[in-house]
This record gives structure tokens, sequence and C-alpha cells, in this order.
């Protein structure tokens, strides 16, 4: 039986203790919070916590660039995952950074990895204050899928395909913009802010709804999909799965490597 994209808090109490199983926490904040204080204050049992700092590369576009192979090997080594583990990850926001984690499991080639649907609201209780210690996994990260991702150059030249912004309404117009050099979004984007992908209890939608909401943007054959700095983008690449359509690909740098070149930027209502 297949393993994920998504699984629920009573498919996670029922297997918490299976030993192929490591349970992520993957909370972040871009301002103001810090996950790792978050994890210590309380998580899921038997949780690892992994800090997205620590699974960003140092080189390319953006604030966030994708880690290399060896880098995203060992964090996830030390975490306890192996080859064979079932890797379920975490959030407080609907999945909005959990899905980065997901997404770089399949990048550099893992097959059962999830997101928890509703994250650690979804869970309530218990939560352990006890910080867990882990043996070593053997993760082997695998040469990365290249096929899922596209940077710069490629955005420019970008034809035929829609080009999805899944940053907040007012972002995407340009009306305010917390922490990149320019307001706007790339000329030709379509806005879809990634939580409307998700219900009133921050759980995914149907997969007809999806499927229903990314055909209306024209992406039934595949999107490319940005965000601030490559991460909440990847949400809209989780929910592109549940919803069985092709070719969800990440502008790895996103706004964060847009807004800081020589590129033309958009604002208001209008792609």
């Amino acid at each position: 039986m297949a393993f994920g994209p998504l699984v629920d808090a009573d498919w996670l109490r029922m297997h918490l203790d299976d030993g192929d199983l490591r349970v992520i926490d993957f909370r972040w904040y871009l301002q103001g919070r810090n996950g790792r204080d978050e994890f210590v204050r309380g998580h899921i049992p038997r949780a690892a916590f992994v800090d997205l700092e620590h699974v960003t590369g140092k080189q390319g576009g953006g604030r966030h660039p994708l880690p290399s192979a060896e880098q995203f090997e060992r964090e996830m080594r030390l975490r306890g995952v192996s080859d064979g583990t079932k890797v379920v990850v975490y959030d407080d926001s609907g999945g909005a950074t959990a899905a980065r984690l997901w997404f770089l499991l399949g990048y550099f080639g893992h097959r059962a990895q999830a997101v928890l649907d509703g994250g650690i609201q979804a869970w309530g209780e218990p939560l352990e204050t006890e910080v867990e210690a882990f043996a070593p996994g053997n993760f082997t990260a695998k040469a990365p899928d290249r096929s899922r991702t596209i940077h710069f150059e490629d955005v420019r030249a970008l034809r035929g395909v829609p080009l999805i912004d899944a940053r907040a309404g007012e972002r995407y117009r340009g009306e305010t913009e917390p922490i990149d050099p320019k307001a706007g979004h790339i000329p030709g984007a379509l806005s879809a802010p990634f939580t409307e992908n998700l219900d009133a209890d921050k759980r995914f939608k149907s997969p007809q709804e999806l499927r229903g909401r990314y055909e209306a943007l024209g992406a039934g054959g595949g999107a490319v999909f940005y965000c601030g700095s490559g991460v909440n983008a990847t949400h809209h690449i989780l929910a592109m799965e549940i919803a069985g359509l092709p070719d969800a690909r990440l502008y790895a740098g996103s706004w964060s490597d847009w807004s800081n070149r020589d590129a033309p930027v958009a604002t208001g209502d209008k792609p």
C-alpha cells in the first residue's frame, strides 16, 4: 500500500511506535518565533526537530537555496532516518513548512514520506517536552531530481506553462513586502495563495476540490510555483500530488531571488 502524501492523526496514533517510522517537527516562522523553542515547549511524542536553516543550502538564488545532497543526508541521518524509514512531517501552519521537507525528501530520492494533515493542532494531546536522542540512520541522498525545480533564467524563458504565486494576495499585489527588496510579483504570474488549499481546520481540501482549483488556474497539465523563498510554494506541489496532477515544479529561489535581480516587477491584481 502506498504511503503518503498525507496521513491523519488517527493513523499516526496507531503507528507512532513502529520501528520504521520517524516523526519530524518542521515548524518554522518568517518572523518573531523560533521553531526549536516551540518544539521544546511541546511536541508530538517521539518526534525529532529539524531546523529549516539546517536543510538550506549555501549556494543558489534566494534566501533558502536547496541543500546539497551531502548536507541533507547528514541532517536526516542525525534524526535517525534510514533508507527504509517512513517519515511523517508536521508543522502548525497547515503544512506550509512541512511540505518543504516532504518535497526535499522526494527531491533526494526518498519515496516514503507524508505530511500530517492538520499538523500539531490535529494531533492535540499528548505532547512531550523531553527531547529524545535517536541512533543515527543510514539515509542515502540520491542525485537530486532536477526535473522538479527551475531557476531564474528558466522562469524568464517560461512559455505556455502557468506560473503561480503562492503568497498572500497583498504581497502579490505589492501592497506590502515584509522582507524582500521589491514589492509585487513576477509579470505574468497568477495569484493563488497556498492557504486556499486548506479548509477551516487547516486540513487539505479533497482531491476533487484541489483538482478543480488547479484546472481553473490552467494548471491541470502542470505548473511552476513560487512564493517568498521557495518554502510555502511546496504546499502547492504537495496539493498537486494530492489532486493527482502532474508536472508541478518549484522556482527554487522564488521572489527572494527575482526581487534581488535586475528583473521586471508587476503590481496590482492583474498578472
